[in-house]
């Protein structure tokens, strides 16, 4: 579960350098919380604080569960906040 964990951490990583190369300006920040939401569909995430965040594109979204506690670092980019980085609290 861990390694799985890792390479998931590291997948979204290796995602968010090539994010970080788009021309849009963006903003980078992070947020924390409880994952109230997951639509596998959208590829997003909403957390308790009602904060909702686009999941990079090749991210398996079954790999989180609603109830999880997770820090997310992202950018904003044209109005959407796109995780750049995750942290799950197991």
């Amino acid at each position: 579960m861990a390694m799985r964990l890792v390479t998931q951490i590291f997948s979204a990583l290796v995602i968010a350098a090539t994010l970080g190369l788009s021309t849009a300006p963006s903003m980078a920040a992070d947020d924390e919380g409880t994952i109230k939401r997951i639509d596998t569909e959208a590829q997003t995430i909403t957390l308790d604080n009602g904060n909702t965040y686009k999941l990079p594109g090749e991210f398996n979204a079954e790999a989180l569960t609603e109830g999880a506690d997770v820090i997310v670092a992202y950018e904003t980019v044209d109005g959407t906040k796109q995780i750049t980085d995750i942290v799950i609290y197991e």
